[in-house]
C-alpha cells in the first residue's frame, strides 16, 4: 500500500515542475521582449519610421483630386479580350454582320463565346480569316487550336478553344442560321448592315 500512495506523489511533484517550467519561460520571454535597444538602433528605427510617415504625404500632394465618375471600370477576363481581339481583326477587312454569341450562361456548351460574321466572297471570306489569324496573335499572343474551311472559303471556321469564330459567306449564313441553334445566348450585333 506504500507504493500506491508514493504514486500520486510523484505525478503531483512532475507537474509542479512543468509548471514552474513554463512561468519561467513565459518570464524569460517577457525579459526578452522588455530589453532596451541600444541608442544607435533606436535612432536608425526613429529615422526609418519618420521616413515612412513623410513619404505618403509626399505622393499625396503631387497628386490630383480623383473625381467620382458615374462610369465603373470593367476588368476583362482573358477570353473576352480574346472576343475583342477577333472582332477587331473582323473589322479590319470589313466583315458584315459581326454576331457575339456570350455562352458562359448555358450550361452544356461547347465554349465561351462564338463569333459569327459574313462576307461577300470566297476573297473576303479569306482575308477576314486571315486578318483575325494576325490580329489576335499581335494583341492577345494566341494562335488557334484549328482552323478549317480554307479549301472552299464558303465557311471558315478558326478555334481559339473558348472563342470559336464563324466566318461565312452570305448565303451560306442565312443557310446554317447558327444564331438560331443558339438562342439561349446572350447576343450582342456589331457592324450589322
Amino acid at each position: 500500500m506504500a507504493k500506491k500512495k508514493e504514486a500520486p506523489k510523484k505525478a503531483a511533484a512532475k507537474t509542479a515542475v512543468k509548471t514552474a517550467s513554463t512561468t519561467k519561460a513565459k518570464v524569460a520571454v517577457k525579459k526578452s521582449i522588455a530589453k532596451p535597444k541600444s541608442s544607435a538602433t533606436a535612432k536608425v528605427a526613429v529615422k526609418k519610421v519618420a521616413a515612412k510617415k513623410s513619404a505618403p504625404k509626399k505622393i499625396a500632394s503631387k497628386k490630383a483630386p480623383v473625381k467620382a465618375s458615374s462610369k465603373t471600370a470593367v476588368i476583362k477576363d482573358k477570353n473576352q479580350l480574346l472576343a475583342d481581339a477577333v472582332v477587331e481583326g473582323i473589322l479590319e477587312k470589313k466583315g458584315k454582320n459581326i454576331s457575339i454569341l456570350n455562352l458562359t450562361g448555358i450550361h452544356n456548351r461547347v465554349c465561351d463565346y462564338f463569333i459569327i460574321c459574313q462576307a461577300d466572297s470566297t476573297t473576303q471570306v479569306n482575308a477576314l480569316a486571315g486578318s483575325v489569324q494576325e490580329i489576335v496573335k499581335k494583341l492577345t499572343g494566341e494562335n488557334a487550336y484549328r482552323a478549317e474551311g480554307f479549301e472552299n472559303s464558303e465557311w471558315i471556321l478558326i478555334d481559339y478553344v473558348s472563342v470559336v469564330v464563324h466566318i461565312f459567306q452570305s448565303q451560306v449564313r442565312d443557310f446554317y442560321n447558327l444564331e438560331s441553334l443558339w438562342a439561349d445566348a446572350e447576343v450582342t450585333h456589331v457592324a450589322f448592315d
